[in-house]
């Protein structure tokens, strides 16, 4: 796989790791609705189109990983 240097600022960092964290969290919460999970948030959540709760689980894991290296980049800077 094919490794990209990006410039950005760290506002513009910052709002893609909130962006990630928002798509992980949706994901989150289809795998639990898929998985009859009852779930305490009583906020308004929209399911994502999944076939099964780990397909939903596999992408959430995804994005967190991406988040993470992305954080961990940070944190050597």
């Amino acid at each position: 796989m094919k490794t990209l240097l990006l410039s950005l600022s760290s506002a513009d960092v910052f709002q893609m790791l909130d962006a990630l964290d928002s798509r992980a969290e949706s994901y989150e919460y289809t795998a639990r609705h898929l998985a009859g999970t009852p779930d305490s948030d009583d906020g308004f959540c929209i399911t994502e189109e999944c076939a099964t709760a780990e397909e939903a689980s596999a992408i959430a894991k995804h994005f967190r990983d991406i988040g993470a290296s992305i954080r961990g980049q940070i944190e050597t800077q």
